[in-house]
């Protein structure tokens, strides 16, 4: 009989992992309920109509499509089958796809329930999103976005608030880390600064990929688009542009003088750092002219964020979108949001050793089972715990004590609770420590008095 398994880029989670994501989604979702967010939930699958094109060419090839139920091939046309044009075959059987981020659907909420909320709407959002990316270490094909955006403000002070909360979710999760900031608009002054405005998108997916395939790859796949070799030289001095900020934006400013969109991009930037500045935030944050984020629905500020400590890809990331609502038919509604992605702050906090240490388990306490009469009375006492806020349990049948402490260590159980017919005559109870080892003999009222609300 063959094994059972799952599809390549799934996971299962076990109780221990859970805790510890659980922790991360804890972490962020107080957070952005701080700064005054609010929670949706949209579909895990979408009308492909919504999906298709938001993410640019290579984005749509990434996109799980699913197939329409009952007798597909009956609607397919039989030329296309001759043909084999995979294309017109593949949109005459699959109507439906799986959700690629969470920033798409969210237009398409905001677009169909304009009437039911107020603008700006501050919402966030956490969910699984599914890519049909090759996976590898820190790339799924399943896992969760935490999603923050607020849509209907053109302010960049929004941008500013959310970088505030990166800064709040990483200093409460103890990572360092680095936030890239760059803006569509410079990217678009850089495209007319070389003699190449019509190419922008190539030449921005490309450097995007600059860290990964370095600059002699980056430059051929630029040529490869047809990218003159006169504007990939003049923009060899941009790619390699270092320093501080001080620095870096007078030498930008000049070069891009002549653009009207590259100037206000940089005014957009400066703004937010010098904002950034005077707030004093703990993380480190740089203007990186390489960020794209090879998103075509970005317009304004991109972010992005990568960990100080250890080498992994962005944990976080998003950027401003001025049409995506016209998409759907809402025009002149300007967005900005950001993405944290749990799974791989999971991986950063987990090769870091940094989850909490009392994140092991959800019970606190567990009562041993004696028999029928004892477990009357533990069960009695433990919904007064309950009661307080105290998570706990009772072992569900009266197995050898061996069993029952093994359960409770394997369980990561702090503490366990014994009382047995005689000590319950005696109004006593033994509370054992499973992590010191240390046992001690209390009064029941005493015992109950000693656990909190956790």
């Amino acid at each position: 009989m063959k094994k059972p398994s799952i599809p390549k880029g799934t996971r299962d989670f076990t109780p221990q992992e859970m805790i510890r994501r659980n922790h991360i989604f804890d972490t962020i979702r107080s957070v952005f309920q701080l700064y005054g967010y609010m929670p949706i939930e949209t579909p895990a699958m979408e009308n492909l109509e919504t999906l298709m094109g938001k993410y640019g060419e290579e984005g749509d090839k990434l996109l799980f499509k699913i197939l329409n139920s009952g007798d597909f091939l009956s609607k397919v046309n039989q030329e296309f089958i001759d043909k084999k044009d995979i294309g017109s075959i593949a949109s005459s059987i699959t109507e439906k796809g799986l959700r690629y981020d969470l920033t798409v659907p969210f237009a398409r909420y905001v677009v169909q329930h304009r009437n039911e909320i107020s603008f700006p709407f501050k919402r966030y959002q956490i969910q699984p999103v599914w890519r049909a990316d090759k996976p590898q270490r820190g790339r799924y094909r399943e896992f969760y976005q935490c999603d923050v955006d607020v849509i209907g403000s053109n302010a960049l002070v929004n941008e500013v608030e959310l970088i505030l909360i990166i800064d709040e979710v990483f200093k409460r999760l103890n990572l360092e880390v680095l936030v890239k900031l760059n803006n569509r608009k410079i990217l678009a002054g850089i495209a007319e600064y070389i003699g190449e405005p019509e190419k922008m998108m190539p030449i921005t997916i490309a450097i995007d990929k600059l860290n990964k395939i370095g600059l002699e790859n980056v430059n051929q796949e630029m040529l490869s688009h047809g990218v003159s070799q006169e504007a990939v030289e003049k923009l060899q001095p941009i790619l390699g542009l270092e320093g501080k900020l001080k620095e870096k934006f007078p030498r930008l400013q000049e070069m891009l003088k002549g653009s009207t969109t590259g100037t206000e991009g940089i005014q957009e930037a400066m703004f937010i750092m010098k904002y950034l500045k005077e707030l004093n935030i703990k993380a480190k944050f740089d203007l990186d002219l390489t960020l794209a984020r090879g998103l075509d629905y970005y317009t304004g500020t991109i972010i992005e964020v990568t960990s100080s400590e250890v080498q992994m890809g962005s944990i976080c990331g998003g950027g401003r979108y001025d049409d995506l609502t016209g998409i759907f038919g809402l025009k002149d509604v300007s967005g900005v949001g950001i993405s944290f992605g749990a799974d791989r702050i999971y991986d950063v906090l987990n090769e870091l050793n940094r989850f909490p240490e009392d994140k092991k388990s959800t019970s606190t306490v567990m009562f041993v089972n004696f028999g029928e009469e004892e477990e009357r009375q533990c069960l009695y006492l433990l919904q007064q715990l309950r009661e307080k806020g105290v998570n706990g349990e009772l072992y569900p049948e009266p197995a050898k004590m061996k069993k029952q402490m093994t359960y409770a260590n394997n369980n990561n159980i702090p503490f366990v609770i014994l009382i047995g017919a005689e000590e319950f005559e005696s109004g006593k109870a033994s509370l054992k420590n499973m992590i010191s080892g240390k046992q001690e003999v209390l009064d029941i009222d005493i015992l109950l008095s000693r656990f909190n609300k956790n």
